[in-house]
């Protein structure tokens, strides 16, 4: 049922949602931009976010650009810019007598049954924290979860009504865990049971089975990240491709070998080299060319306009051109295949004198070949 509440929806929700059709996202408000009323407190999460929840009496927190007590870059917890809209939420995935919280939402469809799905997130691990998780937990359930309590979600707990009706996986790496500064994409592949209806994400285990390090000397807090942009899409082989798909591939762009290509949609605001969520369809689009053909390496190289000194722009350029490796990375492109490297503002495609020059100077191109660009 509908709230009573009106629904504040940002302009960028708006275009997110557009977008998010056509990639078939299946996570409802997943970047957590329509929300109820503008969060004014901590803990409120659960009743401040459209479509989401919180399972347990754990205390999830929303941080939005439209509030000064609970807002975006600055918060109590340190200092995260959204990089997806205005809002993001926040959460402790580890913190003393195995007090925990959790996200959860329903999804827009149940999943079909032996269909392999991807999910992933995105998360910061704030400034304040002291301590780093390496691994992330999703659990899919049947039904909503509604579980007293502020500790861990056990498996006693949760698989009361049968074993059948989840799908758990822990999501982990071995690096990035302790980046304050970045957005970092987390994500992995599952097939689904059939039952699966609610997206549940958190630490599932105790502080004594939970892995995770000590990133201050005196460390009592806890470990507490910012998350974001949620997605969760099926994986479709070639056999599960409808007639629209085909229409759609069969006019997607062809990347000329042994020629020079701009992004045209990776751009950058001035001094910033995270991507934005704009770029990630055409990133999609070049990994899913590289991915079909092992063949097939690729040179990345940033660019920046003039503005700064010519040190600061070629560091800043091989920050742009490594944010865009690191995506295709994590996406699954193996190291072999790509490099990367940072050229300052020394190679302008326009001129420099105005904002929309500017913009365009700062770039991101790329070169595929099938040389090995590792050994030549």
């Amino acid at each position: 049922m509908c709230s009573l509440k009106t629904k504040h929806i940002v302009i960028y929700s708006l275009l997110f949602f557009a977008t998010a059709v056509t990639a078939q996202n299946l996570v409802k408000n997943p970047s957590f931009e329509v929300y109820e009323d503008c969060p004014e407190k901590l803990g409120n999460f659960d009743t401040n976010v459209t479509s989401w929840s919180t399972p347990t009496d754990g205390s999830t927190d929303y941080f939005n650009a439209c509030s000064t007590a609970m807002g975006t870059p600055e918060n109590f917890n340190g200092s995260q810019p959204s990089n997806f809209g205005v809002g993001y939420a926040g959460l402790y995935m580890y913190a003393p007598d195995n007090y925990r919280e959790y996200l959860q939402v329903e999804l827009t469809e149940t999943l079909t049954k032996g269909q392999k799905y991807r999910i992933s997130f995105y998360i910061s691990l704030a400034e304040r924290s002291d301590f780093a998780v390496k691994e992330f937990g999703v659990l899919f359930a049947h039904s909503e979860l509604e579980i007293p309590g502020k500790r861990e979600l056990s498996k006693g707990k949760i698989y009361k009504d049968g074993i059948e009706n989840y799908n758990f996986m822990e999501i982990g790496y071995s690096n990035f865990f302790s980046d304050t500064k970045d957005w970092i994409l987390i994500n992995t592949q599952f097939i689904a049971k059939g039952t699966e209806n609610f997206l549940i994400m958190g630490n599932f285990k105790t502080n004594a089975r939970t892995r995770m390090f000590r990133t201050k000397k005196k460390a009592k807090k806890g470990a507490y990240y910012y998350v974001d942009m949620f997605k969760l899409e099926a994986i479709r082989t070639q056999g599960d491709i409808t007639n629209v798909d085909k229409a759609r591939v069969a006019g997607k762009k062809d990347f000329t070998l042994d020629q020079t290509h701009v992004f045209e949609n990776v751009l950058f605001d001035f001094d910033r080299y995270s991507l934005l969520e704009t770029s990630k369809e055409e990133m999609n689009e070049l990994y899913e060319y590289l991915k079909s053909d092992d063949s097939l390496h690729i040179t990345i190289e940033g660019h920046t306009d003039s503005t700064g000194s010519e040190v600061y722009n070629k560091l800043l350029s091989g920050k742009r051109a490594k944010a865009v490796a690191t995506y295709l990375l994590q996406m699954g492109l193996s190291t072999e295949r790509i490099l990367w490297k940072g050229h300052g503002g020394n190679k302008p495609v326009v001129s420099n004198a105005t904002e929309a020059g500017r913009q365009q100077n700062r770039r991101v191109e790329f070169f595929i070949s099938k040389k090995d660009i590792i050994n030549k």
